[in-house]
C-alpha cells in the first residue's frame, strides 16, 4: 500500500516526502482535533484496559 501511494505522488523523492509528511500532518491534525474529542463521551475511562 506504502508503494503505491508513493508512486501515485508526483514529482522527485523530496516533493513526495514533503507531500506524505503534509498528509500525515493533516491526518493528525483531524484526529486530534475532530474525531477524538467527538468520540471521547463515549469512552467512559473505565472501560479502558491498560493490562
Amino acid at each position: 500500500m506504502y508503494a503505491a501511494l508513493w508512486r501515485l505522488l508526483p514529482g522527485p523523492w523530496w516533493v513526495r516526502l514533503f507531500i506524505l509528511l503534509v498528509l500525515v500532518a493533516a491526518v493528525l491534525y483531524a484526529l486530534f482535533f475532530y474525531v477524538f474529542p467527538w468520540i471521547s463521551p463515549y469512552i467512559l475511562p473505565a472501560e479502558v484496559d491498560l493490562e
